[in-house]
């Protein structure tokens, strides 16, 4: 492979870690400074629910009940998304892989494509702490804008910092109870995919307990080195 093919081949991007960790947000800030797309299985899940789609039917009865979707929709969903122009630059994964039998998956889906994971990044958070962290947060209806209702409310009570807009929601899976379920589910099944990706040399540790913005400098030099290679 010749330099220049080097250099176009795409970025991709693996964030890691448990519900609550920030990866969602942190996906979107490395979106907008790197020209990368984010693919976020929660999102695209969610929109095939609201579709009313048999995979979204499928899918939603496993959301509700905080389980895992099974790879067959997840893959389907990622390989249609993928093969869309605007992912040339490069994608951030957030919530795919979840299992070391997704990642094996996924690394063919990408072999097939002349790509391959560029970076796995552990966002690495306290358990203790995620129950409330979680909980508390809530979305603005119309722009997707994230808050939470101790550590990130909007500058005007009410309205949202991005867009004005006065309506807001909240996921109907954030509660105690379905959080410690996903905690679970993550350390039983997820977890294993650090010591998957660090065997292959990519695996990048981040504390995500920290400041947004710290964790996001972070991020930051790890995607910057990333795309250079």
């Amino acid at each position: 492979m010749s330099a220049t093919e080097t250099q176009t081949r795409p970025a991709v991007l693996i964030l890691l870690g448990p519900p609550g960790a920030g990866k969602g947000t942190q996906a979107r800030m490395l979106e907008q400074e790197h020209g990368l797309v984010q693919l976020s299985t929660g999102d695209l899940l969610r929109a095939a629910v609201k579709a009313g789609t048999e995979a979204g039917k499928a899918a939603k009865a496993v959301m509700d009940a905080g389980g895992l979707v099974s790879d067959e929709i997840v893959l389907a969903i990622l390989r249609d998304r993928m093969a869309q122009p605007d992912t040339a630059k490069g994608v951030i994964l957030d919530g795919f892989p979840r299992t070391p039998g997704q990642a094996e998956a996924l690394e063919a889906l990408l072999a097939g494509q002349g790509a391959s994971v560029s970076a796995a990044i552990s966002l690495e958070v306290e358990d203790a702490a995620m129950v409330e962290r979680i909980a508390g947060r809530y979305t603005c209806a119309n722009c997707g804008a994230g808050y939470h209702d101790r550590f990130k409310t909007p500058a005007v009570a009410g309205v949202c910092d991005e867009c004005g807009s006065t309506e807001f929601t909240r996921r109907a899976d954030d509660n105690a109870e379905t959080v410690r379920a996903r905690l679970d589910a993550y350390h039983a099944q997820t977890a294993p995919l650090i010591g998957h990706y660090e065997g292959k040399g990519v695996l990048r540790r981040v504390d995500a307990m920290g400041d947004i913005a710290e964790i996001a400098a972070a991020l930051r030099a790890i995607v910057t080195d990333a795309s250079a290679r």
